[in-house]
């Protein structure tokens, strides 16, 4: 509770009724309970508020006679033997969560420590960190070079960095008893990602002029909206053809099978008649030589690096396209299924979204009227385009 000033006795003197690392604590003093004198001690308690807010507030520096200051400073002593240094800790806190990330997760994590956290606070004890440590932090990392040519470091970057730093703190707080000092700290804006998706003439032409064994594997990432991650990791006994659909089960991410991203990840993708045929074409190709639908001469996942380096950006300039990641296939799948008419909540579930909400916010200039299709206007628009009948929904092969 924030310090209160009170007064008792006879005649009335002031004093401080505070909490004070769970405990309650009344320092007296020798002012008479007059409007000046209140006044005078009312800014001393708010100054010792802040001070407690900060984690700067001492205890004997106030009142150097009480009892308490002597208390304190022997909880403090023995508080400095048994509580870590942030190096110590964060080091922990890894382990401690390693089971339960993604490797994309672990590897952001221990990189906003080793790059950024522990220069600044690795020889700090963890309940010395101050509100203040934090906001300077911030603010020295908003001065430093962002990579690709950004001057300074993103938005984004910055607050993951601050987000591991306080969830770190939350944890060693929880242990040892002290506050959280990030707690309450805004983030800093970030600038909104601009999607680049591909027009369907841009798909066709890049389609059309890949490398022969590419062609199966870029048709059905520009039409299926799949994560990087997703397609790499596709298996052959998750390409259900007696039912057109995709089942998303795993990712294959920094060279082993992982979880997927989220819950809603886990999900079936309804194939168009031209997934379907190229899906079958790749058959072909890998089924029986790999459990791999995608991969290489050896049967081992492709290589996004590999992929992105060799095929994709020599391809975009060879087309005079604006280079682009590959992942732009899925905001292009997202894009023109919108376009086609599709209905919003089949796209997100296409998509692995929980709902509309990031499919209107991300794409939301591509959005028309919502109609009541289940893929068949999108089924529709690539059959005719590449010549093929479209799947009849609602037949045997697509009822689940």
């Amino acid at each position: 509770m924030p310090a209160k000033v009170r007064s008792r006795g006879e005649p009335k003197k002031l004093y401080f009724d505070f909490q004070y690392r769970g405990k309650r604590c009344r320092e007296y003093t020798a002012l008479d309970d007059t409007k000046a004198n209140r006044k005078r001690v009312e800014a001393m308690a708010k100054k010792i508020d802040a001070e407690m807010v900060l984690g700067t507030f001492d205890y004997a520096k106030y009142f150097p006679d009480s009892p308490r200051a002597a208390e304190f400073a022997a909880i403090e002593a023995q508080r400095s033997g048994l509580i870590p240094q942030f190096k110590e800790f964060a080091s922990k806190w890894i382990e401690e969560n390693r089971p339960r990330w993604r490797i994309a997760t672990l590897e952001s994590n221990i990189g906003s420590i080793n790059r950024h956290l522990m220069p600044a606070f690795g020889e700090t004890r963890m309940d010395v960190i101050t509100r203040e440590n934090v906001l300077d932090f911030r603010a020295e990392l908003a001065k430093l070079p962002g990579r690709n040519g950004n001057v300074t470091l993103s938005g984004k970057t910055i607050n993951h960095t601050v987000g591991v730093l306080s969830s770190i703190l939350d944890e060693a707080g929880r242990r040892y008893n002290f506050s959280n000092p990030c707690a309450g700290i805004k983030r800093v804006k970030q600038q909104k990602a601009d999607i680049e998706p591909f027009t369907l003439d841009e798909t066709q032409l890049l389609i059309n002029n890949i490398r022969a064994d590419y062609k199966n594997y870029l048709v059905v990432r520009f039409f299926t909206g799949m994560r990087t991650a997703e397609i790499n990791g596709l298996k052959w006994r998750y390409v259900d053809f007696d039912r057109a659909q995709i089942l998303i089960r795993e990712s294959f991410h920094h060279g082993r099978v992982e979880q997927l991203k989220t819950t809603e990840s886990m999900r079936e993708i309804d194939m168009s008649a031209v997934i379907t045929q190229a899906l079958k074409e790749q058959a072909k190709a890998t089924q029986g030589v790999s459990d791999y639908v995608f991969c290489t001469r050896k049967g081992t996942p492709l290589d996004t690096k590999n992929f992105t380096d060799r095929v994709w950006y020599p391809l975009l300039d060879h087309l005079g396209l604006r280079k682009r990641r590959p992942y732009q296939t899925r905001h292009t799948a997202a894009t023109l299924w919108l376009v086609s008419g599709e209905n919003p909540e089949w796209i997100a579930r296409q998509l692995g979204h929980s709902n509309t909400e990031m499919l209107f916010r991300v794409y939301s200039r591509y959005v028309p009227n919502a109609t009541r299709r289940d893929g068949s206007a999108m089924d529709q628009l690539l059959s005719n385009r590449f010549g093929l009948d479209p799947i009849a929904k609602g037949s045997e092969v697509t009822r689940a």
